[in-house]
């Protein structure tokens, strides 16, 4: 038994409206006098309200290159990964040299030392935690990051791991980019941060969150082209292909259905649904292919209208919130699931 005992979301200062945005980047990304229609129907249909952003919008068009933006990058990703760490341990009422391993992720900024290993002495992490940073697996990796925490502590039960996840999405940003999938990942990215405490059997009976009953990791082949970066001179470019709905619908979705079959479960067993903010269309093929009540994926709605997509934080900040205002009733099953390159899907099944 893995047992989920916190979870924490945490945002960078800088709060802005979906507009204010929208003419920030209209500025940087457009020639002058350019046609903005397309640019602003791509922002207004995002399902995005606001977001919050590492830097003041009008310091990114002073950036002056990948470098600049990476030393950016970990200085906010540690400042947003001390205080996710903190407030989940809090959370579960444990100190930082009670941690056995630290899983960290991000896919928007590189670090070496990691993230995590700067962290360490900050924290209070004991000299001997195991460490485990992970670089590529994008919006997926807060599902992944789970399921690779629950591997290690069925085979560790008496241990506390942390998954941490840094994206500072703002900061890929780059100038003058028209592309159709930079518009579209410039109207839907926001940032920010979380982490999860989750202990092994031996410790579980301590804490009331949810347990881990299994998980399954896909890639579909011929789909590499769908999501991703370009990494160059200039630092990352998204890569997003127009097609990511269809293979959700026709994938993903029979994916869900075999993984909850295993578990004699249909999609109207789930009463709660962490899935990733991939954006609009993406939630609507999810929700269409698997027959889900107009309701069920409200959270993730919710969170992309708040804070945007928050690629790996996304699913730790939506399990937060359904932990703190919707939780589910003693023996409910839920499911957390994500989408990232590869193409690749990560399933998580919870029971509360």
């Amino acid at each position: 038994m893995t047992r989920i005992a916190a979870v924490s979301g945490v945002l960078p200062p800088h709060r802005y409206a979906q507009s204010e945005i929208t003419d920030a980047l209209a500025a940087v990304c457009l020639p002058p006098g350019a046609d903005r229609a397309v640019f602003d129907r791509l922002h207004a249909c995002a399902g995005v309200r606001h977001r919050h952003l590492a830097l003041e919008l009008p310091r990114y068009g002073t950036l002056s290159g990948f470098g600049e933006a990476n030393d950016l990058f970990i200085e906010a990703a540690l400042d947003l990964g001390e205080r996710a760490v903190r407030d989940a341990l809090d959370a579960a009422g444990l100190r930082a040299d009670e941690v056995d391993l630290v899983l960290s992720t991000s896919v928007t900024g590189i670090a070496a030392p990691s993230v995590e290993a700067r962290l360490a002495g900050r924290l209070g992490l004991r000299p001997d935690v195991k460490r485990l940073p992970v670089f590529g697996l994008g919006c997926v990796a807060g599902a992944a990051g789970l399921a690779r925490l629950h591997d290690h502590l069925t085979g560790h039960p008496a241990d506390v791991a942390v998954l941490l996840s840094t994206e500072l999405c703002s900061l890929t940003l780059q100038r003058g980019d028209t592309s159709a999938a930079g518009m579209v990942a410039g109207a839907l990215f926001g940032d920010g941060g979380g982490a999860l405490v989750a202990v092994g059997t031996d410790r579980a009976a301590d804490h009331t969150g949810p347990v881990v009953l299994d998980t399954r990791s896909r890639l579909y082949p011929g789909t590499g082209d769908l999501l991703g970066w370009d990494i160059g001179d200039r630092g990352f470019r998204i890569v997003l292909g127009g097609q990511l709905p269809d293979v959700v619908r026709l994938s993903v979705a029979e994916e869900v259905r075999d993984f909850l079959a295993g578990h004699d479960l249909k999609p109207d067993d789930v009463t709660a649904w962490i899935c990733h903010p991939g954006g609009p269309k993406v939630l609507d093929a999810l929700q269409e292919s698997l027959g889900l009540p107009a309701d069920a994926l409200e959270a993730s709605r919710r969170s992309l209208a708040e804070v945007g997509n928050l690629s790996s934080a996304s699913v730790l900040h939506i399990l937060r919130d359904v932990q703190a205002d919707r939780r589910p009733p003693p023996g409910a099953t839920g499911l957390l699931l994500a989408l990232g390159p590869g193409l690749s899907s990560e399933l998580v099944l919870l029971r509360w």
